[in-house]
């Protein structure tokens, strides 16, 4: 498990960035003077609109990774991203450079599998990344990562949504195998399971700012929990 992160912090050089720009209106990113990336693992949780695809697309970007996800060596024909935001962040270096890494990303999962299909990658477990799942394609590219992965960084943009939670808990796994190698990661998700890992820090985004919180104080947590012990509260005629 590493002891310094590849990435320490970050800081957001804020009137640089165009007036109109959207990002200029979360109070999350009016507070990034703020983050200290975790050794291990960093989360960016909170509701929807908070921005923390945003953020975790723009830092992906600003430590040279590929827009539209993979290594930082891809490069995709389709850019669906907004750079303007990774233009103006500035990201402090730990003392130590990864060897690898790899973003993955929801958004652009599609246009990301078929370029991993065209360099020859057939899956771990054999055949065409787009005849599986969405989650089974993402489990497939973690497992073929495992093989040759020390001391990586790895950006995870709500993979949840392509995950069962018996899925979710397998990756949760995954991060812990990759911890120990002496990865790093850094991610946003609304999922409580992967809030849940221990050697990690968690940053809740939400209209008031941001701020470091315990998983099990997050309205994420206390909605999952409040409903699986009275489902039928939430049921109105």
């Amino acid at each position: 498990m590493r002891s310094e992160p590849f990435f320490s912090k970050m800081r957001v050089r804020l009137d640089e960035l165009d007036e109109n720009h959207y990002a200029r209106n979360l109070k999350a990113v009016q507070q990034m003077d703020k983050i200290e990336f975790h050794p291990a693992v960093t989360v960016f949780a909170g509701e929807n609109g908070a921005g923390k695809s945003t953020l975790i697309e723009s830092i992906a970007v600003a430590a040279g990774f590929n827009a539209e996800g993979g290594r930082k060596s891809f490069r995709t024909d389709q850019d669906s991203t907004d750079l303007e935001l990774s233009r103006v962040i500035a990201l402090g270096r730990g003392p130590f450079w990864e060897q690898d890494g790899y973003f993955l990303r929801g958004e652009s999962a599609y246009v990301l599998m078929s370029y991993v299909q065209e360099l020859g990658y057939s899956g771990h477990n054999g055949g065409n990344l787009h005849h599986r799942s969405h989650g089974e394609s993402f489990m497939d590219i973690f497992h073929k990562r495992m093989q040759d992965s020390r001391n990586s960084l790895f950006f995870i943009d709500e993979i949840e949504s392509a995950l069962s939670p018996q899925r979710q808990v397998e990756f949760l796994g995954l991060i812990h195998q990759f911890v120990c190698a002496g990865c790093q990661f850094i991610i946003s998700t609304h999922s409580p399971i992967l809030m849940s890992y221990p050697h990690s820090r968690l940053y809740w985004l939400d209209n008031e700012g941001i701020e470091i919180r315990d998983w099990k104080e997050t309205e994420h947590f206390r909605v999952y929990r409040s409903f699986l012990e009275r489902p039928e509260t939430y049921y109105h005629a």
